[in-house]
């Protein structure tokens, strides 16, 4: 997932978004652990992409925070 895409969403969006990306990371790990996984670089790909979303959501409070 690209940042600047990220960045055009709300905060709202960017929740429900960690939401489905931490289920999906879920998912994967359990995958692994009972050897179903066939690419284990997609539980990388994940984590990261759950740490964009988080980082982004960060910044976006802070935004909102300082306009008050």
């Amino acid at each position: 997932m690209k940042a600047e895409k990220l960045r055009d969403m709300g905060l709202d969006e960017l929740e429900h978004q960690t939401g489905e990306l931490k289920r999906k990371l879920f998912n994967l790990r359990f995958q692994r652990a009972t050897g179903q996984l066939a690419n284990t670089a997609e539980v990388k790909k994940a984590r990261k992409d759950v740490a964009r979303v988080l980082t982004i959501s960060a910044e976006k409070r802070q935004e909102r925070e300082e306009r008050r």
